[in-house]
């Protein structure tokens, strides 16, 4: 446990000292994300704040992991450099989507085939339990890069990546402790003292946002503790920290990013455009739209988000496939509510400017 504070400790204090020097040389090389039509922002904001993350937080896991607890933790940590490399070129030089692609799957086959970080099982959800191990391997790779651009496309506003991303890792890292699994919990509580500190520096006004190299990072690490999390059931038996619907409480728990990352897709496909298409539907654009700053937006997504949480625990009794409908369904009916909310408010203005 004192390992832990110290990991937490440790990379807040490298993030908040980092960040002021990085802010600086974005500034003096004009590494500036600038505003745009489809931006929240209105003025030329750095966006280097992962290269901030990175350090504190793979510092902070080298510094305090114990030794006999490293195990398959170096392939993690090689698999993080993969991704700061893609994220910070990104930043720096926009690659193309294909190549950035590449370098998630070279990420993805790191984790899945040397650390381990693999769904064996999908726990009864469709009759399925265990998976032969090539549909474990595809499986597993496709849910590790899904997850890791769902947190790259919520990245939008103020706040809300860091402040997710803090939620994500306490609520993992919490549990892996009392699970004695204390190499995820050093790596859950290192990040979350790097994004606490990074926060500092993104509350509005913003000075600094995270980029690439942050929000790829931040969905890395979200995707080894929600499938460790899903695993680790197997093993620990009836521990009073057991979840009966452990992969609906791990949805429930990245809700956020995975949720809005599926809908924007459905719109844009329904549409007839690619799901990767640009545009202006994300969940927290909504919310911008329906006249929220971008730091109250972030406060109400990140208290929904323990709200799923919260009713995803209390779902445990009917089962992962129910829990997950009534999840999704509930996630369906909030967000067209506050479609059809944005929509009435952007006419007013129209009328209004008329």
């Amino acid at each position: 446990m004192f390992d832990i504070i110290l990991a937490f400790i440790t990379s807040f204090t490298m993030t908040f000292l980092a960040i002021p020097s990085i802010i600086h040389v974005a500034k003096k090389k004009n590494l500036m994300d600038e505003p745009g039509e489809r931006r929240s922002h209105s003025v030329s904001t750095p966006s280097l704040g992962g290269i901030g993350i990175f350090a504190g937080t793979i510092f902070s896991i080298i510094l305090w992991t114990p030794f006999e607890y490293f195990g398959d933790l170096q392939y993690i940590l090689c698999s993080f450099i993969i991704i700061f490399l893609i994220g910070a070129k990104d930043d720096i030089d926009p690659i193309s989507p294909r190549n950035k692609l590449l370098g998630q799957i070279f990420a993805a086959a790191l984790l899945v085939f040397k650390a381990k970080v693999r769904l064996t099982s999908l726990y009864g959800i469709f009759g399925i339990y265990e998976l032969p191990f090539f549909v474990s391997v595809i499986l597993s790779m496709f849910v590790i890069i899904t997850i890791i651009n769902a947190f790259n496309l919520i990245d939008g506003i103020n706040g809300l990546s860091g402040g997710i991303g803090t939620l994500i890792s306490i609520v993992f890292g919490v549990w892996f402790l009392r699970v004695d699994s204390i190499e995820l919990a050093m790596i859950a509580f290192a990040l979350a003292g790097s994004l606490v500190a990074f926060l500092k520096y993104n509350v509005t006004p913003a000075k600094i946002f995270m980029g690439d190299t942050g929000a790829l990072l931040l969905g890395l690490v979200g995707s080894i503790l929600a499938i460790k999390f899903i695993e680790l059931h197997q093993q620990i038996g009836n521990s009073e920290y057991a979840f009966k619907t452990a992969p609906a409480i791990a949805i429930a728990i990245l809700i956020l990013p995975l949720f809005d990352t599926l809908r924007v897709f459905a719109l844009r496909i329904s549409k007839g455009k690619s799901p990767f298409y640009p545009d202006r539907n994300h969940i927290h654009h909504l919310m911008i739209d329906s006249g929220f700053s971008h730091m109250q937006a972030s406060g109400i997504l990140i208290v929904v988000n323990i709200l799923f949480i919260t009713l995803a625990m209390s779902l445990q009794s009917l089962g992962n496939l129910v829990a997950l409908i009534v999840i999704l369904s509930l996630a369906i009916v909030l967000s067209y509510m506050l479609s059809l909310i944005t929509s009435k408010k952007l006419s007013a203005k129209r009328e209004g400017h008329v």
